[in-house]
């Protein structure tokens, strides 16, 4: 069943030890002790925090004198207005500077009309308490509604309110927060990362209203009080602490104000408690941990903070090894074609917009890394417009955590347009821009550079052709219609692939903009180990399970027993269609092969093939996205798209042989369900197709998309050929209502050529043929892997255009077999 990511023989844990090297032997056995005294010290003396600790963090740096004073008098309003006054007068060393506030909300006020009565919307829900984190809404975590400028009851911030229980106190290092007894650790780390005080901020800043600092002042002292040093899980994740000290840069940048109001020295306990975190995540990198985007997040952290606090005595230290990490990462983490290592799109976009943060303070700090950071960003950037759909979705592809680096204006984790326009616009690329500026990006650019968010009205960016990422497995056809189709026929995952799922060869589908074929998500990580397995397993992805396994098996949260990769054997594109082969080695002696035929906005062919030996059972998978109604009729499906604004359209699926079925929200089979975004689960239609047989095993599922010419009828027909010329074959007649389709598939038994095979009155030596007939008269030919098609004893292919119809522009991939 695939590989066995372990050692053979050797117990896990072991295993693990065996395949170490030496530095990271070292590391451990560094990191180990430095944790066990600590967690000594934190027994015998229980951590908290003190101000007068920020002197010996500050760097040796004169304007600061004014700080230092205050600070060894025990004066903390003096040092909390010194501090204040430095970091006003300090170029800009960020994103954003305090120098250019009225500027930037100007800037965007006139470019994104409506965004303050926005802002003031999502941020006063947050004063009421009402918390909108991953795929929960209106989540309260013990504030009591705001009313006046008084104190609020403080959040508690260990608390969960979806499953309604607390994540431990205690020594970090002793915090087991994957127990799936206790609360979601993902819920309570999503508030802890404070990402909604730049919602707080984004008001602030555009409507001027007090208040909305006021709160944000309240909630960190809070904080602080809540969480002393080392204490709870809230120390636990370094890439949490990491995500957090970058909401508090940004914090620092838009709530620090010349005015100064009667509050508490908010400005020195933050820097206090923000360079204590660092520290723990300097001593902690997931260097073999989770040296993923975890690792690629913590190293932001410490890049952009080193950059933008000088003030800072680590900062140097931590600006060049989070510059190190992310330059080295790139090769690592960065596959050729520019697809992220975890083969996720969700986690591919994270890295993105790890790169873009870099590379814009990059580019404001003057760091040499500057062009090594756009050379990552430009491959990541390319790799996701092609698999972004033309409305700036990113189809779901293994797991999806709910999370952003830049949640400021409550953008769906999906919509990478925000992305795309600020790498357009960094990297001077027009062609990556999906519509108009969206104000996500316009908070990270220069509003003094004239180029910067280029046009917010809506520009006409042609869509990239059908295309392919070889390297990370990626396989996207794309019409002229907004149709969208990505196949999955890469490696299972990265490492351990603890972000993968059981999906080889699955695919998603976008139909005119509207999303069809979905991958139904993550819902959930460790808080309900039995929803995390259903939705990362083979029958809920639209991909072939053979007599009711998976390809691959889970073992635990993010690791894999066994794993199944995924092969393209063939990829051709075309002006108006695209043809797609591959195999996975999940079932092994078995092999699930898949052919794909795409006829741009008409009909999509998908012939899925078992070879071996014995009798078995195989169902096909379909899921749906719930804006489209599904109504079973023997071997058709017609879906209904229920969507107003789209307008009505039809989608029909037809099967040759077999067992059709539909399924919402069914609890017997637990089929009929997806997840949007990680923590909400919602019902949506899932379709089945399941035949029972001997090995070769065929299952066809026709999809047509023309309403003006709709399926009537699919069927087999037989395949003639030499003997022991084709290794197998499947021929296919689909009946519409205006044309006669034909599609052969046929695999040549090795070392065979110069061989022929018939479909009926067709003659070919092509791997794939389709031929439509239209009033008696063969119309439309295209061939992929051969060389010619006779009818009757005539060549129809190749042939004078003025005879056929013939799309001839085709390329093709490595992977690529035969001639087009």
């Amino acid at each position: 069943m695939g590989r066995d990511p372990g050692v053979s023989g050797v117990p896990s844990s072991l295993a693990r030890v065996v395949r170490m090297q030496p530095p990271e032997l070292a590391w451990r056995a560094r990191t180990t002790a430095r944790i066990a005294v600590d967690r000594i010290r934190s027994a015998f003396k229980p951590p908290r925090w003190n101000r007068g600790a920020l002197l010996r963090a500050l760097a040796d740096d004169g304007q600061l004198t004014p700080v230092r004073a205050a600070l060894r008098a025990r004066r903390w309003d003096q040092a909390h207005d010194a501090f204040c006054r430095y970091f006003i007068r300090q170029p800009a060393r960020f994103v954003i500077a305090l120098s250019a506030r009225a500027l930037r909300a100007a800037w965007i006020r006139e470019r994104i009309p409506g965004a303050s009565r926005d802002a003031a919307r999502r941020a006063d829900r947050l004063l009421n308490g009402d918390f909108d984190l991953l795929g929960h809404c209106g989540l309260r975590f013990g504030a009591r509604p705001h009313q006046s400028s008084a104190a609020e009851t403080a959040i508690d911030w260990l608390y969960d309110p979806v499953s309604g229980r607390r994540l431990p106190g205690g020594f970090w290092a002793a915090i087991d927060y994957l127990d799936e007894r206790g609360a979601d650790h993902k819920v309570v780390w999503e508030l802890n990362r404070h990402q909604h005080w730049l919602t707080l901020g984004r008001a602030f800043w555009l409507t001027g209203d007090p208040k909305y600092r006021a709160a944000f002042v309240r909630q960190l002292m809070s904080w602080i009080a809540a969480n002393p040093p080392l204490m709870g899980a809230n120390w636990s994740s370094m890439l949490e602490l990491a995500f957090r000290t970058l909401s508090w840069t940004w914090a620092l940048h838009l709530f620090t104000s010349p005015v100064q109001e009667a509050e508490p020295p908010w400005v020195i306990d933050l820097l206090l408690a923000l360079d204590r975190q660092l520290t723990q995540v300097e001593r902690n990198l997931s260097r073999y941990f989770s040296p993923n985007t975890h690792l690629l997040g913590e190293a932001l952290a410490l890049y952009v903070t080193g950059c933008a606090l000088p003030a800072l005595r680590r900062s140097a230290a931590r600006q060049h090894v989070g510059r190190r990490v992310l330059l080295d990462e790139i090769q690592r983490q960065i596959a050729d074609d520019g697809g992220h290592c975890e083969r996720s799109t969700h986690y591919h976009r994270y890295a993105l917009d790890f790169y873009l943060l870099a590379l814009a303070i990059a580019r404001i700090t003057g760091d040499s890394a500057e062009a090594a950071f756009a050379g990552a960003v430009t491959k990541l950037a390319d790799a996701a417009r092609i698999l972004a759909d033309d409305g700036g979705r990113l189809p779901h592809v293994g797991d999806d955590d709910g999370g952003l680096l830049f949640p400021m204006c409550g953008r769906s984790p999906d919509d990478v347009r925000d992305s795309l326009a600020l790498s357009s616009a960094l990297l001077a690329r027009p062609d990556l821009q999906i519509g108009h500026t969206p104000e996500e990006a316009l908070w990270q650019l220069d509003p003094r550079d004239e180029a910067a968010g280029g046009d917010t009205r809506l520009s006409v960016t042609r869509s990239p052709a059908s295309a392919a990422l070889p390297a990370t497995g990626y396989y996207v056809s794309r019409s002229e219609a907004g149709d969208h189709l990505l196949i999955d026929a890469g490696p299972h995952g990265y490492r351990n692939g603890g972000h993968a799922h059981a999906d080889a060869l699955s695919l998603t589908l976008t139909v005119r903009g509207t999303p069809f074929l979905i991958d139904p998500g993550t819902g959930c990580y460790t808080i309900d180990l039995a929803t995390r397995d259903r939705f990362r397993t083979t029958a809920s992805h639209n991909t072939l399970v053979i007599d009711e396994r998976p390809q691959s098996v889970p073992a635990g949260p993010f690791h894999w027993a066994h794993t199944a990769d995924g092969t393209a054997l063939c990829w051709r594109t075309g002006d108006s269609f695209d043809y797609f082969e591959g195999a996975h080695d999940g079932y092994r002696p078995l092999e699930h092969r898949r052919h794909l035929l795409v006829m741009h906005g008409d009909l999509m062919v998908v012939l899925d093939l078992i070879t071996g030996s014995g009798s078995h059972s195989a169902a096909a998978f379909w899921h749906v996205d719930p804006r489209w109604r599904v109504e079973v009729d023997g071997r058709r499906a017609t879906c209904g798209r229920l969507d107003a604004e789209m307008g009505p359209a039809t989608i029909e699926l037809m099967i040759a042989d077999g067992q059709l079925e539909s399924f919402v929200a069914d609890s017997t089979t637990g089929l009929g369900w997806y997840s949007p975004v990680y923590g909400r689960i919602e019902p949506a239609p899932t379709v089945r197709v399941t035949r029972h047989g001997t090995s070769p095993l065929w299952i066809t599922t026709v999809f047509g998309m023309d309403r003006e010419n709709r399926l009537v009828d699919v069927e087999p027909v037989p395949v003639w050929a030499e003997a022991g010329a084709l290794a197998h074959s499947a021929g296919l007649r689909i009946t519409r209502e205006r044309s006669t389709d034909h599609v052969l598939i046929a695999d040549p038994a090795p070392g065979m050529t110069g061989a022929t095979w018939r479909l009926g009155e067709i003659e070919t030596n092509a791997r794939m043929f389709f031929g439509r007939t239209t009033n008696g008269r063969l119309a439309r030919t295209e061939l992929v892997g051969g060389t010619f098609a006779r009818v009757n004893g005539r060549d129809e292919w190749p042939a004078p255009l003025d005879e056929l119809a013939v799309a001839t522009r085709r390329s093709s991939t490595p992977a690529s077999r035969g001639r087009g």
